[in-house]
């Protein structure tokens, strides 16, 4: 079978360049709109795109006067969005730091059902002390706890899908059965964070359990991504790291018993398409102009874990940042901009300028046969599996993305040309329903 690329739409209120709400055709208010997000998916399903993609976080991000603030809740809107798709996988970003694994595993299993099998789950620890505080605690939890904490919350989960066989039910109605209680198996799990006894109270959903979504590349990340991610959302600038991303996933991913061809590298690209390569360049020099520094300097010493007042615009980044190690909020994130700003000698404001459309993100402008070539040489050299599409303005860069970009990569035969009869999630990102734990396998 031919390989094929995975796209997913990351879709953010009005794009993911902070000043894409200040453009003449954004809608400032878009971000809390239904419609909006309905085109929006109905664009991404018009361009095949496996599935699309809402980032969340259990605080107000960011402050009113920069972009765009508040979001609606993932799952609620992406309920809302399968009534009005067929097609187009629905993945939803919630923590293990701030949730509980019955209801949280209730909720996804209620998308999936509702979706007809199209529900993922990108599972993320939540850095960040302003979240802990929202939860009653004074200072977030370390990085290495977190991860203990969010392997232990995706065991429950798993136990709580599989607690339901899938042939439990049993509708009888002539012998007045409507289900077998033998095929319930309650978890009874007592750990080290979670103790939780019953029985989810729905039934096993069409794919098992949603498709199982990871965004992190620190040491702790990875460990986490090879032992359950079937598609990992990460950030590279250049193909090298990529390459070395992918790489080594991929051994990490055999090591720890797994298929690695079951799970899927998908870095994030921010698409700036113009009909001439002078054309995109000026379509991100627009963004880039509306930038307002002010904001993109409180955000870098946030990042970087640095005293307000720091950074000079004109200057480059302080010499004697703390490592990776002493950093205990986004691990990865926090290197790749640093290393970002050594390797291309980059000033504050320069820096402010590369990480505006992608926080850290590729960020490619080009004609559409430019942004295709990109793809599709980090596609075919080792660099990934898909691509999370990343549009720097919404809705006219996704349009822009399937009306130009898309009939390229087609015409490559790199992407497909219509859904055909693989219904769910899973079986378009070519992964196996998984068998229920709770069931002996089958002598051969």
């Amino acid at each position: 079978m031919t390989r094929r690329l995975h796209l997913n739409a990351f879709l953010m209120n009005t794009g993911h360049h902070e000043a894409s709400w200040r453009l003449p055709e954004s809608d400032p208010l878009a971000h809390v709109e239904l419609d909006h997000y309905v085109r929006l998916a109905r664009i991404a399903e018009r361009g095949t795109f496996d599935s699309l993609f809402l980032a969340d976080g259990p605080q107000l991000w960011s402050n009113l006067a920069q972009r765009p603030a508040g979001a609606l809740e993932p799952l609620t809107l992406l309920t809302a969005l399968a009534t009005a798709t067929e097609h187009i996988g629905l993945v939803a970003t919630a923590s293990t730091s701030y949730n509980s694994p019955y209801n949280l595993a209730r909720k996804f299993a209620s998308l999936d059902i509702i979706s007809g099998g199209r529900a993922g789950w990108n599972i993320v620890t939540t850095a960040g002390a302003e979240a802990a505080r929202n939860f009653g605690l004074e200072h977030e939890p370390a990085h290495a706890e977190r991860y203990a904490r969010a392997a232990e919350f995706l065991d429950v989960a798993l136990k709580l899908w599989d607690s339901w066989e899938d042939d439990a039910i049993v509708a009888d109605k002539a012998a007045g059965v409507w289900g077998d209680d033998s095929k319930i198996h309650a978890p009874r799990h007592k750990g080290t964070y979670f103790n939780v006894e019953g029985a989810l109270n729905v039934p096993r959903s069409p794919q098992g359990y949603p498709l199982l979504v990871q965004a992190g590349s620190s040491e702790d990340g990875k460990a986490f991504a090879a032992r359950y991610a079937e598609a990992v959302f990460t950030a590279q600038q250049t193909i090298e790291d990529a390459q070395a991303f992918y790489a080594d996933l991929k051994s990490r991913t055999r090591a720890a018993g797994r298929d690695p061809e079951h799970i899927k590298v998908l870095p994030g690209i921010v698409p700036v398409i113009g009909s001439t390569e002078a054309e995109a360049r000026a379509n991100e020099q627009l963004l880039e102009d509306h930038i307002v520094h002010r904001h993109g300097v409180a955000n870098l010493e946030r990042l970087l874990q640095l005293p307000s007042g720091t950074l000079e615009l004109d200057a480059p980044l302080p010499a004697d940042l703390p490592p990776e190690d002493a950093i205990e909020g986004a691990k990865s994130r926090y290197t790749l901009v640093v290393e970002l700003a050594r390797r291309d000698r980059l000033t504050v404001r320069q820096l402010i300028g590369r990480l505006g459309g992608g926080r850290g993100h590729l960020t490619f402008a080009g004609t559409p046969e430019q942004v295709a070539d990109q793809i599709e040489s980090w596609f075919t050299r080792g660099a990934a599996d898909g691509f999370n599409i990343m549009p720097a303005v919404l809705p006219s860069g996704l349009d822009a993305f399937v009306d130009h970009v898309v009939p390229i990569l087609r015409a490559r035969g790199l992407l497909r040309t219509e859904y055909g009869r693989r219904r769910t999630l899973r079986e378009r990102y070519g992964l196996p329903r998984p068998a229920n734990q709770y069931l002996e396998p089958a002598l051969v």
